[in-house]
């Protein structure tokens, strides 16, 4: 897939689905379940303040033959429903509203009524921007702060897992770090380079991995050429992992407030794709994320 329509066209061609909100009682997460109803995307079960979400509901003009209204006013509580219909097969993605992501996570995270699977949970972004022919999948810009080599290979499945769901074939993954080249004081080249050795020791398969690599050979092969870069990536990339949170959630915002991409994050690791949106993000941006939880 090479833009978030085709996205778009993928989960609408599938059985809809239901997504379960959790604290759904916040005025932009519901106008972000109104476009996914409105556009035939999926159905809803909305768990929080019932009288809050039937006033929000009401103001929006939401499809209530739709949605499940599920009263919880406590978000703990709304945070493990919301969960508990997922784990029991009725909902498909779980999707954050008005409550922390801690409270959300906690509850996927709990060892028996959780959506635990043993996998590591990091965020993972999908960009869609003008002037490149591809798809760009991001990770992590929002979970693992400083993540270790070990944490960073979990990470190269997170991202396996949605070129998988993009029909990407054996995807050329990055290690992005300021430069190309290994220096034993810059720890990111180090697990770069750690993490390509095992690439070619065959113990990371059915990706392409390189590294250390500066962004500019990662994403031009212009850059590429003029650096005489002999990796097997030329600026043709369709993944970033990043070295670190600062790395990732720079270059998530730098590509939507200065690039204007088209942006879609879910939460990878789970029984179920979580939906972490921020205040901030637009509708257009809540509704991508939700198709491609959908896509899941």
């Amino acid at each position: 897939m090479k833009s978030i329509s085709q996205i778009r066209e993928k989960v609408l061609s599938g059985k809809r689905k239901t997504i379960a909100v959790a604290a759904a009682d916040d005025m932009p997460v519901l106008e972000a379940i109104k476009d996914a109803i409105d556009d035939n995307l999926a159905d809803a079960a909305l768990i929080g303040n019932k009288a809050r979400i039937e006033e929000m509901a009401a103001q929006l003009g939401i499809n209530m033959d739709r949605v499940e209204i599920i009263d919880e006013p406590d978000v703990v509580a709304a945070a493990e429903k919301a969960v508990a219909l997922v784990k029991d097969g009725k909902a498909h993605v779980l999707m954050k509203g008005l409550l922390k992501t801690p409270t959300l996570l906690k509850a996927v995270l709990d060892k028996e009524k959780g959506l635990r699977t043993g996998g590591e949970l990091s965020h993972v972004g999908v960009f869609e921007i003008p002037g490149l022919d591809r798809l760009l999948v991001v990770s992590d810009p929002a979970m693992h702060i400083l993540p270790s080599l070990e944490e960073k290979v979990r990470i190269l499945g997170s991202i396996k897992t949605v070129t998988d769901a993009l029909e990407i074939k054996c995807p050329k993954v990055a290690a992005v770090c300021a430069i190309e080249v290994f220096n034993p004081k810059m720890p990111a080249t180090v697990d770069a380079d750690a993490i390509t050795k095992m690439y070619k020791e065959g113990k990371i398969k059915d990706m392409i991995v390189d590294g250390p690599m500066a962004l500019d050979i990662a994403v031009s092969a212009h850059a590429a050429e003029h650096k005489g870069y002999k990796g097997e990536i030329q600026g043709d990339a369709d993944a970033l992992l990043m070295p670190n949170i600062e790395a990732g959630n720079v270059m998530w915002k730098t590509l939507v407030y200065l690039a204007q991409a088209k942006i879609a994050g879910i939460v990878v690791g789970a029984a179920a794709p979580v939906v972490l949106t921020s205040r901030s993000d637009s509708p257009e941006t809540k509704l991508n994320s939700i198709m491609l939880s959908l896509l899941m």
